[in-house]
């Protein structure tokens, strides 16, 4: 995900970029690990929709199942016959979310990794550019304003998610669907 920068990086730092570069060359890689943290925080948000549907998958397998027992107990073979290719279908559906969700399990434990590599590196480069490291440096003050920022943002979309679903369920309720 991050390696040609992880490269760019390696390379700057091998190269003793003279002073003067590294103020950008760490601008560069402040905005990536923001860009990751970002995309970790959309990478926790695909996760917890997969475990979302994943639930509601599993459910409806085990009421088709539930249905398709009831269907054999009072011997009715048509609807015991449609309850079989449901659960075949919703069994199907559960095991390729699991897969799913293992994929991005995976993914976000790398994207976490590399985004904790890139603000090692950038504290790395800070320090070699003769940025002081005592208390919060500047890597860790300006990810955190970044980072608030972005948070503040996606907290502004939620919330605007949140109040556009509110209003199309009163809606909904007024139509009497």
């Amino acid at each position: 995900m991050f390696e040609r920068l992880r490269a760019a990086v390696h390379a700057a730092l091998d190269a003793a970029t003279p002073p003067s570069d590294w103020r950008d060359l760490a601008g560069q890689m402040r905005r990536a690990a923001v860009d990751g943290r970002a995309a970790v925080m959309k990478l926790r948000d695909g996760l917890a929709q997969t475990e979302r549907e994943l639930a509601i998958e599993g459910r409806h397998l085990e009421d088709a199942r539930r249905r398709g027992s009831m269907a054999e107990s009072i011997g009715d073979g048509e609807t015991s016959e449609v309850a079989g290719r449901f659960v075949a279908k919703h069994a199907e559906r559960v095991s390729v979310l699991e897969q799913k969700l293992a994929a991005q399990r995976a993914e976000l434990a790398l994207a976490e990794r590399e985004v904790g590599e890139m603000v090692g590196q950038l504290k790395e480069l800070e320090l070699r550019g003769g940025v002081p490291s005592s208390g919060p440096g500047p890597v860790a003050a300006q990810l955190e304003a970044d980072e608030g920022e972005a948070l503040g943002a996606e907290m502004d979309r939620a919330a605007r998610d949140a109040a556009a679903d509110a209003a199309l369920r009163e809606l909904k309720k007024r139509m009497g669907k």
